[in-house]
């Protein structure tokens, strides 16, 4: 129970951040990938060691087709993750009832491709700084997953929203930024690239099998 409660917790403040950063006033808003990946990376090393600290379905899924992450993990993670979402996008709601955001236009295509690959991205350097056998006890890893995340809102965030998550994506379209018309796009993209990284990741690793 004590994992699933950590997942909540780091994928609540992930998308609590996400919420509140995208909406504030002023120049704030140019900070907001900062701020997001900054908190992913706390969150990370605040939850690594009860979960794993996924915080994300896709990486979850990815971390299970590596083989790390039992089967009877793998709802209840994901459950906990949406959930988590959920929760913050409520509190996001509440905090700025004045909030008035207009939802993101995104192309499919270019969106889909974005997702995709900043998602294949995110799991695939988790799998490498968290997972694998040669950088076991490292202590940069939510360094590294916390830039990586930055790193794709900043170049992708004007394409697709720049989410990588599909409680992220969840989480947003109860905020109102992002029409649940374009749920799909998030679902297919993050679960594809999170699927297409563990792949990678075994091939690359064969030890690691």
């Amino acid at each position: 129970m004590q994992k699933y409660v950590a997942e909540i917790i780091g994928t609540f403040f992930l998308v609590l951040t996400i919420g509140l950063s995208v909406q504030a006033s002023g120049d704030a808003t140019k900070l907001a990938p900062l701020a997001i990946g900054a908190a992913l990376m706390v969150m990370v090393y605040a939850g690594g060691h009860i979960s794993g600290a996924h915080y994300n379905p896709a990486v979850t899924l990815a971390i299970f087709l590596r083989g790390r992450c039992d089967k009877k993990d793998v709802i209840p993670y994901m459950v906990s993750q949406f959930g988590g979402a959920v929760l913050a996008a409520m509190v996001v709601n509440y905090v700025r009832p004045a909030a008035t955001p207009t939802a993101m236009e995104v192309s499919a295509g270019p969106a889909l491709m974005a997702e995709f690959l900043f998602t294949f991205a995110l799991a695939y350097v988790v799998l490498n700084v968290a997972t694998a056998k040669s950088t076991a006890g490292n202590s940069f890893y939510g360094l590294a997953i916390g830039m990586t995340v930055m790193a794709g809102a900043l170049a992708v965030g004007d394409v697709s929203g720049g989410v990588f998550n599909p409680a992220v994506a969840v989480g947003i379209s109860f905020m109102r930024l992002s029409a649940w018309a374009n749920i799909w796009i998030y679902l297919v993209a993050c679960f594809m690239g999170g699927a297409a990284s563990a792949y990678v990741f075994k091939f690359l690793n064969p030890e690691d099998n």
